[in-house]
């Protein structure tokens, strides 16, 4: 009988484990090597994405594989190393996703803080709020900003009719306009893990602190941000890494010199029919993501551990 619950919760445990090994091999890692492919074919005359890999002749086998679609995103021939469009693109993309987390947290926190703290019974009410966007289409909500930030849009008509301002100010097409719509749009992804850390917050712990004559700014600082680090940490990640390689927004809202490596990969592979190269785009940019994701979470575990020792 004991051996048989073991097996039972041996295939449970198989079970569990199994259904997100098999959503990442499906969705990331057949994809990944798909791409991977794709990056080191020799497309030929045919510009031919899926061409072999392997060429036979006379019985002699040979690899056909092409690493100057590598090389070609580091190098310019008149430039030299690092001064291609590639990297300037990667380094744009890199600062807009990391001032639109910054944002998002600076917006987020006292709306997750505020919901956290409302009454149980408004809360659900205030969630649906904060989830209702996703219920429109992502296309329309962005576009929607275009006319408000135009120069003829509601904003700069609203300031020109109370006199704060004489001519229409450009709030289009710039760095102002990638930041709002960006900040707009994954705002909710960061809300909605710092509440459900927040809310789960033992308010005990603030009481006794200002039992012990610590001001609310002090207790704030000291107990409330360093207990919801995980969902700060949680919300920066679900923000940080769509905003790299964000393609609609800077379609809509950026201008000519808004170029992000989400744009650059969309005209490499539909404007230039270079397959390759836009893999080897993406390839680079998914490990530039998960090696520094993959050391900080080793990091991360590695503390938790000697904090529990």
């Amino acid at each position: 009988m004991l051996g048989l619950e073991r097996l039972f919760l041996r295939r449970g445990r198989l079970m569990v484990l199994g259904v997100p090994w098999f959503w990442l091999l499906l969705f990331f890692a057949v994809p990944f090597f798909i791409l991977l492919r794709i990056s080191v074919t020799d497309m030929g005359e045919q510009l031919n994405p899926f061409a072999p890999l392997v060429d036979v002749q006379a019985g002699h086998f040979s690899l056909r594989l092409k690493f100057s679609h590598y090389v070609s995103l580091f190098l310019d021939p008149d430039s030299g190393w690092g001064q291609t469009l590639y990297i300037e693109s990667y380094l744009l993309s890199l600062r807009y996703a990391f001032f639109t987390t910054c944002l998002c947290l600076f917006f987020g926190y006292p709306f997750a803080y505020f919901l956290a703290r409302s009454p149980s019974n408004i809360r659900p009410l205030l969630l649906l709020l904060v989830m209702l966007p996703f219920w429109t289409s992502f296309l329309l909500r962005v576009y929607a900003w275009k006319g408000l930030l135009a120069d003829a849009g509601l904003i700069n008509n609203l300031m020109l009719a109370v006199g704060l301002i004489d001519e229409p100010l450009q709030l289009l097409y710039n760095d102002v306009s990638m930041l709002v719509g960006m900040t707009y749009v994954y705002l909710p992804f960061m809300v909605l893990p710092l509440y459900a850390n927040l809310v789960k917050l033992d308010l005990r712990l603030l009481e006794a602190a200002q039992d012990l004559g610590a001001t609310p700014w002090k207790t704030f600082w000291l107990i409330t941000v360093p207990m919801s680090r995980a969902g700060i940490v949680a919300g920066s990640i679900l923000v940080f890494i769509p905003c790299l390689g964000e393609f609609v927004i800077p379609s809509l809202l950026g201008g000519a010199e808004n170029i992000m490596i989400g744009r650059v990969v969309w005209d490499e592979m539909f404007s230039s029919n270079n397959w390759p190269r836009a893999s080897a785009l993406s390839i680079v940019l998914i490990l530039g993501v998960v090696i520094p994701l993959a050391w900080f979470n080793q990091r991360l575990a590695r503390k938790v551990e000697e904090e529990s020792r």
